[in-house]
């Protein structure tokens, strides 16, 4: 099957309110990779966790961004950080029914840009990082 690609402009403008329409657009873009995932591990119970794939963090050249799903990821043997969070999250909610969720983490680069990091909230508001658990910040961060 081909890849499917969406193309979207989800921070265009610099006011409030369109800051918050792309964190919600960005957010409903996460919900959505997080069910490919659980999908993906509902018909493939064979599926490694995370944490045991062997599948690293590795950064993404901009200014383009690829959203992986989990096969995509393992056939790769890297993916950044909305890959990674939504795996995590699918699993987790696959194999023991807790809905954690992948959230956007923004801040302001020294160039003055809104850059978000996706990390994985827990219901008691815990924040995982599955990123830096596999390599943000160390040689596979290129």
């Amino acid at each position: 099957m081909q890849a499917i690609v969406i193309q979207a402009r989800l921070f265009t403008g610099s006011s409030p309110a369109e800051i918050e329409s792309g964190e919600r657009k960005l957010s409903a873009l996460l919900s959505a990779l997080v069910i490919l995932d659980l999908e993906w591990i509902r018909t493939h119970p064979r599926t490694p966790e995370l944490y045991r794939s062997g599948v690293v963090y590795r950064r993404e050249p901009p200014p383009r961004e690829v959203w992986q799903d989990i096969p995509t990821a393992m056939a790769r043997g890297h993916a950044d950080c909305e890959d990674l969070a939504s795996w995590r999250c699918a699993e987790v909610r696959a194999r023991r029914n807790v809905k954690v969720r992948p959230i956007p983490q923004g801040r302001r680069g020294p160039d003055g840009a809104l850059h978000y990091h996706i990390v994985c909230r827990w219901p008691d508001g815990t924040i995982e990082d599955p990123s830096k658990r596999l390599g943000m910040g160390g040689p596979n961060d290129r």
